[in-house]
């Protein structure tokens, strides 16, 4: 992935810069200068390296503002001073001056604090750049290592994150993902005023399987039939397992009737062909489930959707499993039984 470089200055100040800064075949360039239009770019698309001008309005203030965003105090930000005045006192002033100078910049939010000395005060090398310039492209190679330090953490992260949200024997998300996954899909459901379901469902009979073959035929026995839930899922379902031999489908922008539907067809692929755990042992197995949908009301962190469609689990099983029982199939029939006691 390329570097990218946001240049917070004018056509001029970036016509100053080192010939280097603008390699295309390097670098991602955008140039802007104003201030609003800099926030939001950093916002949607935030750069890894800033170079501002000093002598544009809002320059110290915008390396401030990037410092205060968590999120985005990763950026390098190169502060690069051209004002007159500035230059002025410097010559004026001496290195003590200038020492405190760069002092307070850097306390404002700058990662770096670079003099552009006049046309009349540059003194080439003999590889054509001045000393300016190799201090500018020193510090964005400081940059670019802590663009890739940033980087390799963030992928270190999210490797870490995936183990810690996976299940190590079906590879389904496990239950710490689930409720990290599903406040957000009611969230974004109630955004968009779409429907959203889920299923709570059970192996039948698993202690039965534990206690008859073993513990080891009980886990490749769920192994398998997460395989197989997984191949006859839909790309907006997610499964985790959420205990045991219990697991749960989020179902977005699905109704409760869509629920049941998905449900019915689930338990017939479980129970329509048995599971060959190997050459010699082949088992049939049944699933209960139980569906419920997204209500006004519900909490955020969706605990009473989940006792919803736990409550609806618990009727199936308990009326004879191997069969899925919506919410609103429970609402009514426990209407009915009230209406006829």
């Amino acid at each position: 992935m390329k570097i990218s470089i946001l240049v917070f200055g004018s056509n001029n100040f970036l016509a100053k810069l080192p010939d280097q800064i603008r390699d295309q075949t390097a670098y991602i360039l955008e140039v802007i200068t104003d201030v609003s239009q800099a926030v939001a770019h950093i916002q949607i698309t935030p750069p890894d390296i800033i170079f501002l001008q000093a002598s544009l309005d809002s320059s110290i203030q915008l390396c401030g503002w990037l410092k205060e965003q968590t999120q985005l105090s990763w950026i390098y930000s190169i502060f690069l001073e051209d004002r007159p005045e500035e230059l002025a006192n410097r010559n004026r002033y001496g290195w003590e001056w200038e020492l405190q100078m760069t002092a307070a910049i850097l306390n404002q939010g700058a990662d770096a604090y670079v003099w552009q000395l006049p046309e009349d005060k540059k003194d080439y090398s003999l590889t054509g750049l001045t000393a300016n310039d190799r201090l500018i492209l020193a510090h964005l190679t400081v940059g670019l290592r802590k663009v890739q330090k940033y980087r390799d953490l963030i992928q270190k992260n999210d490797l870490l994150s995936a183990i810690a949200l996976a299940d190590s024997l079906t590879e389904l998300n496990n239950r710490r993902a689930l409720e990290w996954d599903l406040p957000r899909q009611i969230q974004k459901a109630q955004n968009q005023n779409t429907p959203l379901s889920l299923i709570i469902l059970d192996v039948d009979y698993f202690k039965k399987v534990n206690d008859t073959y073993g513990h080891l035929v009980g886990d490749r026995l769920l192994q398998l039939l997460c395989s197989r839930l997984r191949h006859n899922l839909r790309s907006q379902d997610t499964a985790f397992r959420y205990g045991g031999e219990e697991f749960v489908i989020v179902l977005a922008n699905t109704t409760g009737e869509e629920a049941l539907l998905v449900a019915d067809r689930l338990n017939r692929v479980v129970s329509e062909q048995p599971f060959a755990i190997n050459s010699k042992v082949t088992i049939d197995v049944t699933i209960s489930l139980g569906t419920a949908s997204l209500e006004v009301g519900d909490d955020e962190k969706g605990l009473s959707l989940l006792h919803r469609a736990d409550q609806c689990l618990f009727h199936a099983k308990a009326t004879g499993r191997n069969q899925a029982i919506s919410w609103e199939h429970l609402s009514r029939f426990s209407h009915l039984q009230a209406v006829s006691s």
